[in-house]
């Protein structure tokens, strides 16, 4: 079983090399045991193929080795980019590898995102909330695992129908194809890859994110995604009154984030740190500071202050020293301190060049929009203190991804002196302007921005945190207008039903996608020619070939 494609090799997860030799490790014990009747070897090598990852901290330790290796190939190798899309329960991510495996012929650099938005959207008890950590946050182990338990599903429901062909093959005496199948199980490749997953900014303290840190590794995360965001007032990072903490308060979380990774045997295990600095103007601390220069004085340099002299100053302001003058840092009524205007991108700076020196692996950068050159001058000046600094991507929903490429091209067009008085950059969105050549031109950077971007910009993963949120409203909306409208039936028929046969969506047996089928195969390992089994002759999914 090749559950290492990229040459990863862990034995506790790999097993024995072959399907043979599954079987025989197999034979070898039953002969030991001799009241287990009518349990057969290969049954068992089937059932222990089927379910080759037993915990969630296999599935850790083996992704993150995974991902690890992607990071040094992205490193020497700037094309071998990583991407995901965020999903929301665990049927998506499931449907979302099986097409990769069905286009793509593997899983290789496609990884999933797990978005704390569409937790707080989707899978709180009190209903849809906003991004603000206000969801259980048990929701978010809970749906990794959930994650994990289709994948390794998807995994056996692929080798259940390799085993149902390996057995027409014997039947019908087919030697060729039974070999052929037997060097497809042998060299099948998991559905099983790396999460990226949302922490938020920890819950709490330090030792909050650890415990849940902990719970997220245990469930199988190997890769935890952790932003400078003070945890009882985050935002969404594409909305206002972000409000950020001090390194040293973000440090803590980072080394309780590693701590747990070490703890739990998962010594690869990759932390993201996110920073919310570029649209963050308030922070809800001042750092403290021993000396000039020193982290915390860096932080407060940021700030919005006045200098303070004795006929000035009033009751219960807050005071503090900067080169020699008394300042007074600009506080609001909610009691937060203001940073001052235009500081965003050398905050994000320091951010990174901080986490990476205190056991970050990977950046985050939130911007307000996808433009490589603003990511890249930051992502410049990271690199002249860390050379190989690289960074996950927000390909969000959020931006209005064909408004901002159009202008981004009017704007080019302009700059180059050519003729744009047929457009209206206050209007290019508009459907009138799809055919154009300006449009065309977005169109195509919109095409060519996830490697152009880890070319230029330094950008390892990118992911796109709510697709499926999006793809699920407008499928049924489709469905929706269709159905409930002239077409009826013939809206689901011919739109879905049909679109599925014709595009080979496997869920059209949607029987054999639930594990009917693997279902049927167990009850005759335990009961025989006793087993009443569900894909008999009067099946309705035979109806789909």
């Amino acid at each position: 079983m090749n559950f290492q494609p990229r040459g990863i090799s862990d034995r506790a997860i790999q097993g024995p090399a072959s399907y043979q030799s599954e079987i025989e490790a197999a034979e070898a014990l039953l002969k030991t045991k001799d009241t287990w009747n009518g349990v057969t070897a290969e049954a068992v090598a089937r059932m222990r193929l089927q379910n080759r990852f037993k915990t969630g901290l296999d599935v850790a330790r083996y992704t993150a080795a995974l991902m690890r290796a992607d990071m040094a190939a992205y490193d020497a190798d700037s094309t071998k980019y990583t991407q995901s899309l965020g999903c929301w329960h665990g049927f998506i991510a499931q449907q979302k590898l099986i097409s990769v495996k069905k286009h793509f012929g593997n899983t290789d650099r496609r990884y999933l995102y797990l978005s704390g938005w569409m937790i707080a959207a989707l899978r709180s008890e009190f209903g849809p909330l906003p991004d603000q950590s206000m969801h259980e946050k048990t929701s978010v182990p809970a749906l990794i695992e959930e994650l994990y338990t289709f994948l390794r599903q998807a995994d056996s429901r692929e080798l259940n129908d390799i085993f149902r062909a390996l057995d027409a093959a014997r039947k019908e005496g087919d030697k060729a194809r039974e070999k052929a199948l037997i060097e497809k199980i042998d060299n099948f490749q998991t559905h099983v890859v790396p999460v990226i997953a949302d922490i938020d900014a920890g819950f709490g303290n330090a030792e909050a994110t650890y415990l849940l840190a902990k719970k997220m590794i245990e469930a199988g995360a190997c890769a935890l995604q952790i932003e400078n965001q003070v945890s009882d007032e985050k935002q969404c990072g594409h909305q206002d009154g972000k409000v950020t903490v001090p390194h040293e308060v973000f440090i803590a979380k980072i080394r309780a984030c590693r701590h747990a990774f070490l703890e739990l045997g998962v010594e690869d295990g990759i932390i993201v740190t996110r920073t919310d600095s570029l649209g963050a103007g308030l922070t809800q601390q001042i750092a403290v500071s021993h000396k000039p220069g020193d982290i915390g004085d860096q932080y407060n340099s940021f700030l919005d202050c006045e200098e303070v002299t004795s006929a000035n100053a009033r009751n219960g302001d807050v005071i503090i020293n900067q080169n020699g003058k008394m300042m007074r840092p600009k506080r609001l009524p909610s009691n937060l301190y203001q940073f001052r205007p235009g500081t965003g991108a050398d905050r994000c700076v320091l951010d990174c060049i901080t986490s990476l020196q205190n056991g970050a692996d990977l950046l985050w950068i939130e911007t307000e929009k996808p433009h490589i050159e603003q990511i890249a001058s930051m992502v410049d000046r990271i690199r002249k203190v860390i050379p190989n600094a690289k960074l996950a991507y927000n390909n969000s929903p959020s931006f209005n991804w064909t408004l901002n490429f159009r202008w981004q091209v009017y704007d080019a067009m302009k700059e180059a002196g050519q003729d744009v008085s047929k457009y209206n950059r206050a209007e290019l969105m508009k459907a009138e302007y799809d055919d154009t050549p300006l449009a065309k031109e977005a169109d195509e950077r919109i095409r060519t921005f996830q490697a152009d971007s880890a070319k230029r910009a330094g950008i390892f993963h990118h992911l796109i945190t709510l697709p499926t949120y999006h793809t699920a409203a407008l499928s049924t909306d489709n469905l929706a207008r269709e159905y409930f409208g002239e077409q009826g039936m013939l809206g689901y028929v011919k739109n879905v039903q049909r679109a599925e046969i014709r595009q080979g969506i496997a869920c059209v047996k949607h029987q054999n996608m639930a594990g009917s089928d693997i279902g049927d195969d167990h009850k005759e390992y335990f009961a025989g020619e006793a087993a009443l089994k569900a894909g008999g002759a009067h099946n309705t999914m035979n109806q789909f070939g």
